[in-house]
């Protein structure tokens, strides 16, 4: 094999290696004993997302990008007002809120986004599945709650459930793609470049209750552009229950 070959090979391994790195299984949970019928009449309070977009730097730190942030914030609130007539129920947007309400509605969606992150860590992973999880593994058991406070939320005394979504992008920096091609090449390490995280649950405004998650590691899509941005909202809301793609999937045999 000819020098040239042999890079060619080995180019062609690190780009195996690149793709594979960047693949996660996406899961859905719901919690015991809750369903959501299409047209049940019950209202859903879509909180405004959380959206954080910037780039992976060399070391693999995440710096913000204002203007991919707003860009991509823009596009998802229209990905999802696009959405909602899909959802099967009532979508009411979260009204604007100022000083300590926003504050609230803000304190909370971090929460979710702590929780959904919890979720995934030590429950979706066995291996690291914390010991209050671990009864009736096998009956699939998810118990997880934002807490009762949630009703404080502005918008919530009109309204069922609260939907939350989380989305987080960090495109990799030139230098962290070298980075990972040379690591690839060299002693065989893996590093990832680039991150797109993205949650989405419907919480119990009375209780608190976390009802239904879904979350992806590596969701597809460029939320700075508008096509993108669709795409991901079709992957955070997949399955959605009362969502006409869950009462088509419940009908198939």
């Amino acid at each position: 094999m000819s020098g040239i070959t042999r890079w060619i090979a080995l180019w062609l391994c690190a780009i195996v290696l690149i793709t594979n790195s960047g693949i996660a299984q996406e899961r859905t949970a719901v919690k015991q004993g809750f369903e959501l019928s299409a047209n049940s009449g019950k209202k859903i309070l879509l909180i405004r997302p959380k959206v954080s977009v910037g780039e992976q730097s060399t070391g693999g730190l995440f710096e913000p990008n204002a203007d991919w942030t707003d860009k991509a914030r823009k596009n998802l609130d229209a990905a999802l007002f696009k959405k909602q007539g899909a959802l099967g129920n009532t979508v009411l947007v979260s009204p604007e809120a100022y000083g300590d309400q926003a504050l609230v509605s803000e304190e909370y969606t971090n929460l979710f986004g702590a929780v959904a992150s919890a979720v995934v860590n030590y429950q979706f992973f066995v291996g690291n599945r914390l010991p209050t999880k671990k009864r009736d593994n096998k009956a699939g058991v998810f118990d997880w709650s934002l807490g009762e406070g949630v009703r404080n939320i502005p918008g919530a005394q009109g309204a069922d459930y609260a939907l939350f979504i989380y989305n987080k992008d960090a495109y990799g920096s030139t230098g962290r793609k070298l980075l990972q091609i040379a690591a690839a090449l060299g002693p065989g390490l893996a590093v990832k470049s680039g991150e797109h995280l993205g949650y989405a649950g419907l919480v119990d405004l009375k209780t608190g209750e976390l009802l239904w998650l879904n979350a992806d590691a590596a969701m597809g899509g460029d939320v700075r552009e508008i096509d993108g941005a669709e795409k991901r909202v079709g992957q955070l809301l997949e399955e959605f229950p009362g969502s006409v793609e869950a009462v088509e999937k419940a009908k198939q045999p």
